[in-house]
């Protein structure tokens, strides 16, 4: 090996640049979509379910089938949340 060779492997990686976003933007950002992600379909599901109780005077029902719908959404929500921050 030429002597170029050996001081171009022993060279010290350069230091990355540093990224765009702080950790703790990025961790706060990750926490407030996760955040609306849980309690807007719930709270509205079950929004949703109340008024339609008291429009219709059907005491739970609405209301329990609006926090079902509002807890599969933000299942599903969440879920593709978290297999978008894997791949």
């Amino acid at each position: 090996m030429s002597a170029d060779a050996v001081k171009n492997s022993e060279k010290k990686p350069q230091p990355s640049e540093k990224p765009a976003k702080s950790t703790v933007v990025l961790l706060f950002t990750i926490a407030v979509d996760t955040t609306w992600r849980m309690f807007v379909p719930t709270l509205g599901g079950a929004g949703l379910g109340l008024w339609a109780d008291s429009v219709y005077s059907t005491e739970p029902i609405y209301a329990m089938s609006g926090l079902t719908v509002g807890i599969a959404i933000t299942a599903l929500l969440v879920r593709q949340q978290y297999k978008k921050g894997n791949d």
